[in-house]
């Protein structure tokens, strides 16, 4: 059911030449973006319109406006199972308590006398969310999304989620109830590459958003690499994965359903554990095979997923070269199931979220940790972060020098744009002196 890839013996080799021999999922989103161009440019060219015509063609929808009426989100709320409910709102509680504590104050240095730079941190105007509306119905990424822009004190939100047939070309309603309890109240039925392109350039009803965030399929991440540089992005995400590192200590019931877990997703996303037991490859091996027979989306997601060519358990000498390992991988959700979890988890690098010990499945990120599921996937953790506050703002400089400040330090703003063969930048300084620069 999932292929192995045995790393031990030989010293492992650095860099590329590790990552080249650990799974991954095909994911071409340079080939996707040829294909989202057109679509791209006919919503800047016809606005509304064009994404009404996407809904009936893509979603098997037609729409007669893309805006979601205040109405349907009174009554998907009111339609909401209140057991659903209490969970959305403890989820939403639980991740305003771990965002909140994300803001960033201001605060000023005083490089000399009379000489102080601040830095300020100010809120993106206006941001477009994504809620995806595929295979599975996401609301916690509507919370994901929206509870750091709001903890950031972005002052416009819109998000869009596909319209779906079986509720009358609305999104789906728990989409919508999750937006009502947000209070969120500007929500479009539009999705895929339209959705962005629709935040990118604006339509008739959508004004033009600064940024884009939130997790979608191929189409959605090939439309952001588009748009980047005309607005904001959090990630070019890609299919959801886990890796799991663990020693012969961990529950191999434990680890085989957090592999699934991940499978379920999509046909593309990936199941890694790395362990240097071979008595927990067999045995979760073993597991893998009553838990997925007992399980829901087998045959067109979790079996793909698990056979694929980005799923393996991957055999190691130890835990060091474990810790190599999922390092190289970069996992967006990566699991440590060892003797002293918490201590193995400071040791690791790169990876979007770490979940330690066998009470922190990753399921419980996806929902109520506080923490926030929208990761970076294909090994960007290596140098990218998850969405938090910090995605919503923009730092800025305020340099206040006096007059003294500032002609204790023109020599050398001269100088150097005089080594930089910049004479009026020296030249601008000079010119608030007499042309005479105190110190030359």
């Amino acid at each position: 059911m999932i292929s192995r890839i045995d790393l031990r013996g030989d010293a492992l080799p650095e860099g590329p030449a590790l990552r080249a021999l650990l799974p991954r999922a095909d994911f071409d989103v340079a080939a996707a973006l040829e294909k989202v161009r057109p679509i791209c440019e006919d919503v800047h060219h016809r606005g509304d319109a064009a994404l009404i015509e996407y809904a009936e063609k893509f979603d098997g929808v037609r729409l007669d406006q893309v805006r979601v009426p205040a109405a349907a989100l009174k009554e998907a709320l009111a339609g909401l199972d209140p057991l659903v409910r209490e969970a959305l709102e403890e989820s939403i509680r639980r991740a305003r308590l771990v965002h909140s504590a994300q803001r960033r104050a201001p605060h000023t240095v005083q490089v000399v006398p009379g000489g102080k730079v601040t830095e300020k941190w100010v809120p993106v105007e206006r941001v477009g969310l994504y809620a995806p509306g595929g295979r599975s119905v996401y609301p916690s990424s509507v919370i994901m999304n929206a509870v750091p822009a709001q903890e950031a004190g972005v002052g416009s939100m819109a998000l869009a989620s596909p319209p779906q047939a079986d509720f009358g070309g609305l999104p789906h309603p728990t989409i919508l109830a999750a937006c009502a309890l947000l209070g969120i109240d500007e929500v479009y039925a539009v999705g895929g590459a339209q959705a962005v392109a629709m935040f990118a350039y604006g339509t008739e009803t959508c004004a033009p958003a600064n940024m884009v965030t939130g997790p979608g399929n191929i189409w959605v991440a090939a439309a952001k690499r588009y748009f980047t540089g005309r607005i904001g992005i959090d990630t070019e995400a890609g299919p959801t994965e886990i890796a799991v590192l663990a020693d012969d200590t961990a529950d191999p019931a434990h680890v085989a359903s957090d592999l699934i877990s991940q499978a379920e997703h999509d046909p593309l996303a990936a199941a890694v554990l790395v362990t240097d037991s071979v008595a927990l490859a067999d045995a979760v091996a073993k597991e893998l095979e009553p838990q997925v027979a007992a399980t829901k989306h087998v045959e067109d997601r979790i079996l793909p997923a698990l056979k694929g060519r980005q799923s393996a358990i991957v055999l190691v000498d130890g835990l060091e070269e474990g810790l190599r390992v999922v390092d190289a991988y970069g996992a967006e959700h990566l699991e440590i199931q060892t003797a002293d979890a918490a201590a193995v988890a400071e040791r690791v690098k790169n990876a979007g979220a770490i979940f330690v010990g066998p009470w922190a499945p990753v399921s419980l990120g996806d929902y109520c940790a506080g923490s926030n599921h929208v990761l970076p996937t294909g090994g960007c953790a290596c140098h990218s972060s998850g969405l938090s506050v910090q995605s919503f703002l923009r730092g800025i400089h305020i340099v206040d020098y006096t007059r003294e400040a500032l002609a204790d330090v023109a020599h050398h703003v001269v100088t150097l744009a005089e080594a930089e063969d910049l004479p009026a930048h020296g030249a601008a300084v000079k010119a608030r002196f007499g042309w005479k620069v105190p110190g030359q």
